[in-house]
């Protein structure tokens, strides 16, 4: 999903000078708080499309354009502490998507975008079992999003794109070879704005 990321450093960019992001179906101008389309027949995975409230609604029923277009949904839901040691996550701020087949993926922000890796299938279902609101999850449109570096507990559900949002913040904070200061700073106030979001 590097397109991803590299859109949703583009629309930050746009808003802060001003021009306006459009809808990547119809073309029409995009409200800043925007729902997103999950493109799956994009060459070599999966890829965040901006759509306008018009052409989301088109696509709420998972049935709608053959299951290409998959809505990403609003859901946001802060759970208890889940111990994700065990999914090999080599940071404390990381994300769980899951794929059709339920084997999960790992990924963290880093200065180059989102690092991936395999998370073991296995670790997964226990963590479910441990947890029934990740058995939730939709697949490839929400991720588990931790946050337990420096003293911090975030456990949440969240959309997908709230994921590359977090992405483009740590890419845009980062400074020298351990982040700074400032890139903790902005990552707090991430976490800090998810939680008064609807």
């Amino acid at each position: 999903m590097a397109g991803t990321l590299a859109r949703l450093i583009r629309g930050a960019a746009d808003a802060r000078t001003g021009a306006e992001e459009c809808c990547d179906l119809c073309g029409a101008v995009v409200a800043e708080d925007h729902r997103h389309l999950l493109d799956t027949g994009t060459d070599g995975g999966a890829e965040l499309m901006c759509a306008c409230r018009a052409c989301s609604l088109l696509f709420a029923d998972d049935a709608a354009g053959g299951g290409h277009y998959r809505l990403v949904p609003s859901r946001r839901l802060r759970l208890s502490p889940v111990d994700t040691a065990a999914l090999g996550a080599p940071v404390g701020l990381a994300f769980f998507v899951v794929r059709q087949d339920g084997t999960p993926t790992g990924h963290w922000p880093s200065p180059a975008g989102a690092t991936r890796w395999e998370a073991d299938p296995g670790a997964w279902r226990r963590l479910v079992d441990g947890c029934p609101p990740l058995a939730t999850l939709q697949p490839g449109v929400e991720a588990l999003l931790v946050h337990t570096a420096r003293g911090a507990e975030h456990h949440w559900i969240v959309p997908v794109d709230d994921c590359f949002r977090l992405v483009a913040v740590v890419r845009r904070e980062w400074r020298g070879l351990s982040g700074g200061d400032r890139v903790w700073g902005a990552v707090d106030d991430f976490f800090a704005q998810l939680a008064q979001r609807p």
